[in-house]
């Protein structure tokens, strides 16, 4: 299935309540499944990946499919290796091919019993749950922060606590930060010093939570604003104190002449001067929001140079590589590093983009919508597999509607 894309107007007006951070949700739903006494979770997310993660904690199976959902294998994987049972783990194809041997090696450190059912390195996985002591583990922190977050989900209820030592420099730690908060929020002592992370045994006991909405979904919006001429936009469920690393948003965009400003509840985006003519920028703690950025500026003929990007090469897809491609469908030529480790444009590097062209999403909910804003610019723009964005934001295009985006199936 594929949408073709318009958009009458360049204003944006309108009210949209974002959903929640799917990025909460997942570390409170294996927090409470941990809990002696387990608390309530409200504003669950409702994307995809949550669901996964509901199902496979509440009705765990033999095997055990996590599709797409690269937070719940990475979490999955911690959280049985210390569960009596016997499972096999396993996803999608892409998903057997992202690698997991520097999660699975510091667990079996621990003595967990986990062992690859296929490919050396990648899932699925065979694993044995049973108690662990726990102890000091090494593990290299430049490849995936979900690795720290995992071992760190399950340090308080190892008999020994846990002390993680990080090698090497830390990738999106803005995300292993979130887990710290959310942690010491639940009353479970957590200690950070230089490249030592400290976990002692502890009990964890579930509160009554409000799950925040997500601060990454609400890039797409802020890509949008800085396309449209008037902008008049309430997004709910947003706040300046925030657990999310993509709260840097308003700080980000100001540049882009989109204006934040807070009221109960939410936030309002409103137009001003646009100011920036190039953007230099290190996205090692908020690499969800690069296909957003390198969109925008590509189409609004701002030169940019991206550092710390290599994690996407591991994520649903090689983002790097997609990028690539589908930019060039719009006349775009990136260049990018070997390793992925940054992407630039010189603003100057340009052909003639096709007519009506459309973007594949490779099984990417941040593809689909990273690419959508620029309908605003390409009447007629065509995504591929719209559905995919069921992964994060399930009314991702009910939302479009009410603001006055028109796609028709085709």
């Amino acid at each position: 299935m594929r949408y073709r894309l318009e958009k009458d107007h360049l204003s944006l007006i309108g009210r949209v309540r974002l959903p929640a951070s799917k990025s909460i949700s997942n570390r409170l739903l294996i927090l409470n499944a941990l809990a002696e006494k387990q608390g309530t979770i409200r504003n669950l997310s409702e994307s995809d990946d949550t669901q996964v993660m509901l199902h496979a904690l509440d009705l765990p199976s033999e095997v055990i499919d996590i599709g797409h959902a690269g937070t719940a294998m990475r979490f999955m994987t911690a959280f049985l290796s210390i569960r009596e049972g016997n499972h096999i783990l396993t996803g999608s194809e892409r998903m057997q091919n992202r690698p997991i041997k520097e999660l699975v090696d510091a667990l079996n450190s621990l003595d967990a019993a986990i062992s690859y059912a296929g490919k050396e390195g990648y899932p699925p996985l065979s694993i044995r749950g049973r108690s662990l002591e726990g102890g000091e583990i090494v593990i290299d922190s430049s490849i995936s922060s979900q690795y720290i977050s995992a071992l760190m989900m399950i340090g308080p209820v190892l008999r020994k606590g846990l002390k993680i030592h990080l090698q090497k420099e830390m990738v999106s730690s803005s995300y292993v930060r979130l887990t710290r908060d959310i942690m010491l929020e639940l009353g479970i002592p957590v200690v950070f010093s230089g490249t030592t992370i400290q976990i002692p045994y502890h009990e964890i006991n579930g509160r009554d939570i409000l799950v925040e909405a997500d601060w990454s979904a609400a890039s797409y919006w802020y890509a949008m604003a800085a396309f449209a001429e008037r902008v008049e936009l309430e997004i709910e469920g947003l706040f300046a104190e925030s657990y999310q690393g993509d709260a840097v948003l308003p700080e980000l965009f100001a540049g882009f002449g989109v204006q934040t400003e807070y009221f109960p509840g939410g936030i309002r985006l409103k137009r001003t001067e646009r100011t920036i003519r190039e953007l230099r920028f290190d996205f090692r703690e908020n690499p969800d929001l690069v296909q957003t950025m390198v969109v925008l500026c590509g189409l609004l003929d701002i030169p940019f140079q991206f550092s710390g990007t290599m994690t996407l090469k591991i994520k649903e897809t090689d983002r790097v590589l997609a990028l690539c491609q589908e930019m060039g469908r719009l006349g775009i030529l990136l260049e990018v590093d070997q390793n992925g480790s940054w992407i630039r444009w010189d603003g100057k590097n340009k052909v003639g983009n096709e007519s009506g062209p459309c973007i594949l999403t490779y099984q990417d909910h941040r593809m689909a919508m990273a690419f959508t804003p620029a309908a605003m610019k390409i009447p007629g723009l065509i995504i591929e597999d719209p559905g995919v964005v069921h992964k994060s934001y399930p009314r991702f295009w009910d939302d479009l509607k009410s603001v006055g985006f028109a796609f028709r199936e085709i």
